[in-house]
């Protein structure tokens, strides 16, 4: 064994584990000479099978897994057997080599073939199968690989996990190692992935000192990002000094300084707040909150175009067309929707928000009102299509989103071509969204905006409804009249019950829409999950548990959060087929996923969810099949998908799903509200089952505190529509 250094050299066959973190792994390598595979331990961040691999480390011996190699350092070396070649490049390391293709390179040019990619590419069209365009493809994924290589080991000697070096080089191209250098906070900013600890790990070892104000400019701007991605759009500064300090552990007057530099060079804004004291805005978001009152406001100011119309005949109109009877609130609603310049309907389920949505239509198209429909998900502008019988888009498909100039096409300079535009599920729009939908609104556009204000918030910053509705400055009718065919389903009833803070009815399994079983222990509470979604509701139902049957819960962490419960549904559900491992993480084909951030080069977005059909080694490339179209991801930016079988009930908003199934338990204390369980019960379409325990229903329905989002929409409305 030796307790001194040794070096030896194997071809690595398999990554057993690695951490997506720190790049610690376990591989098993082949050694000349003997006859197993060789387990080796230690930080090899960006090994792939295939490479050859010169170790350093010692021989320990562990007691669960025997013999070890502990590795220190590792260098890849060229391969230099025929067997290695033709592993290292049949391994998927460059693009449009598989291993046909590698075997036919290696029997043509022998041990000179690694040599001759590098140094003779033109030679290559001598293979079969190669032409010129092929060739060039080959060279071009040869030298990028080259180039992400060193880069790799760049990062690597400032201890950052190589399955970013993809992303950091086709971010910077060649100037990545120059960026790292000159400033490695910006890797956080822009980097899907990295945070602000791994890009100040990499400054101290470059040298930056931990009070330097570059540093604190940096923690800053990541804190309010962080504060953003938990709903909010400012910040206090009393409170955001003191959470920088105890973060970044200098002195406050570093922080308070930086701020200000922040502020005058425009990234911040910071601006007083009428109670004391300051807010503290990304220049972003304040532009957005800003922009999105002054333009509501101005709507608000011009007058609605004339039309004439005498609303209770139009509305009998609609009443025989469709046999229905309108109620009270619904009637308010159709006249205030043809008067009213900015008008909000909001309701919980089963009170009528749809039918109204059509019966405004119907009116004013026979009126010749130019409508145009949208919602912020594919999902639910597909609703409101299916709903409404017109085309609905999402937000970013109305408004043009160009992947390639990064922005929206429409705006104020080429704004919509509409009388009316209606978006429904307002309750999941942001604030940066809405002032983007106002942006492109004409001066004499009517805008009615649709949702479900009790429902949880958006999950980008800001309460667009909540705070619309409590600046007092826009018609709002509320629909609280349960409809009579609605009143028979359980969901909507026990929906309206945990709003008003009444428990829900619980009743054991029968013949109703929701269904309660108690189970107490949490282990208990997983296998009923796994025998529900895998047996007992596809047998009952008929339905499918892949496509389906939807699992939401409070929580991502623990037994019954959304990442133990993917794994375990995984295993159930899917355990075969094609698959790839990104860190801890194994996806396969077949797979339900979901985007977990906003990609507009793609066109897909945070909560979009999504079947995985294929995994192509040799292009590196996972293709997902969604809604409308199937979206091709590159390998390095497989950590923009998770595992879906579950997911958390924020991420599960604005999305309707036949089957729901929700834990709830005592471990979700923290998260458990009553607007959450509230906007779980409303994801179900026929069924919903709730399993857990009584005492944490109750607590849910009690807890009717809403977490305060930092945001002063509401203010600067009531501000503006009192100067005017």
């Amino acid at each position: 064994m030796g307790d001194h250094a040794t070096t030896f050299e194997g071809v690595l066959e398999r990554v057993v584990y690695t951490n997506d973190e720190n790049g610690w792994s376990v591989v098993r390598l082949a050694v000349k000479g003997k006859r197993d595979l060789v387990t080796a331990v230690g930080s090899l961040p960006g090994v792939q099978p295939g490479e050859s691999l010169r170790l350093r480390g010692e021989w320990v011996t562990d007691r669960k897994y025997g013999e070890q190699f502990r590795v220190d350092s590792f260098l890849t070396v060229k391969p230099s057997t025929l067997v290695g070649i033709e592993r290292y490049l049949g391994s998927g390391l460059v693009k449009g080599i598989g291993k046909v293709m590698a075997a036919r390179l290696v029997e043509h040019f022998g041990l000179e073939t690694l040599d001759v990619i590098d140094e003779h590419p033109e030679r290559l069209t001598e293979v079969d199968g190669i032409g010129p365009i092929r060739s060039s493809r080959i060279t071009q994924a040869w030298e990028e690989q080259r180039k992400i290589k060193d880069v790799m080991l760049f990062l690597q000697s400032h201890g950052i996990s190589s399955t970013y070096a993809i992303k950091i080089y086709r971010h910077y191209g060649d100037n990545a190692i120059s960026v790292v250098k000159e400033n490695p906070y910006q890797l956080a900013i822009d980097i899907f992935g990295i945070g602000f600890k791994t890009a100040d790990r990499i400054a101290g070892r470059l040298g930056i000192a931990p009070d330097s104000p570059r540093r604190a400019e940096a923690g800053i701007l990541y804190m309010l990002g962080e504060l953003s991605d938990e709903g909010h759009l400012y910040y206090p500064r009393d409170r955001l000094a003191s959470e920088a300090v105890t973060m970044l552990e200098i002195e406050a007057d570093i922080i308070e300084a930086a701020v200000d530099r922040l502020a005058q060079g425009e990234l911040l804004a910071v601006e007083p707040l009428s109670r004391g004291g300051e807010a503290v805005y990304l220049r972003s978001l304040h532009t957005a909150e800003v922009g999105a009152s002054r333009r509501l406001a101005g709507l608000l100011s011009s007058d609605v175009l004339p039309i004439r119309i005498d609303i209770q005949r139009a509305i009998e109109w609609f009443e025989s067309r469709e046999e229905i009877a309108l109620a009270p609130a619904q009637r308010e609603a159709v006249g205030k929707a043809i008067t009213s310049k900015v008008l909000v309907i909001t309701g919980g389920p089963g009170t009528g928000k749809t039918t109204l949505i059509n019966g405004i239509i119907q009116i004013l198209e026979k009126k010749d009102r130019r409508i145009l429909l949208c919602a912020p998900t594919g999902r639910a502008a597909k609703r409101l299509n299916e709903a409404t019988g017109r085309e609905a888009k999402t937000i970013h498909r109305l408004l043009e989103f160009s992947p390639k100039a990064m922005e929206f096409m429409r705006g104020q300079h080429n704004p919509l071509d509409a009388d009316i535009v209606v978006i429904d599920e307002v309750s999941m729009v942001d604030a940066v969204l809405f002032y983007h939908v106002l942006k492109a609104l004409p001066q004499h556009c009517q805008l009615i905006l649709v949702g479900d204000v009790d429902q949880l918030p958006s999950v980008g910053p800001g309460s667009v409804l909540r705070e619309v509705i409590g600046s007092g400055v826009v018609d709002v009718v509320r629909l609280t009249e349960i409809f009579r065919q609605a009143r028979e389903s359980l969901i909507v009833v026990n929906a309206h019950r945990v709003n008003r803070g009444e428990m829900p009815l619980l009743k054991a399994e029968g013949q109703d829409d929701f269904v309660y079983i108690e189970r107490e222990e949490p282990d208990e509470i997983v296998a009923l999950i796994k025998d529900l979604i895998s047996e007992r509701i596809p047998e009952r139902m008929g339905v499918d548990p892949l496509d389906d049957i939807q699992l939401i819960t409070p929580m991502h962490r623990g037994l019954l959060g959304a990442r133990n419960l993917n794994a375990e549904l995984q295993a159930l559900l899917n355990p075969r087929g094609a698959s790839i491992m990104r860190g801890s993480r194994m996806f396969r084909v077949g797979d339900r996923v979901m985007q977990i951030r906003n990609n507009y080069y793609l066109e897909v977005y945070n909560g979009d969810i999504g079947r995985i059909v294929d995994i192509d080694d040799i292009e590196k490339m996972v293709s997902v099949r969604y809604e409308d179209r199937v979206v091709s991801y590159e390998y390095s930016d497989l950590d923009e998908l998770v595992l879906a079988y579950a997911c958390s009930i924020h991420k599960s908003q604005g999305s309707e799903f036949p089957v729901v199934v929700m834990p709830l338990h005592t471990q979700h204390y923290v998260l458990l509200q009553r607007n959450l369980l509230y906007t779980g019960i409303t994801r179900g379409r026929q069924t919903v089952v709730v399993v857990g325990s009584k005492r944490a229903i109750a607590i849910a329905v009690k807890n009717s505190k809403i977490k305060t989002r930092f945001t002063r929409l509401a203010e600067r409305l009531t501000a503006l529509a009192s100067q005017s």
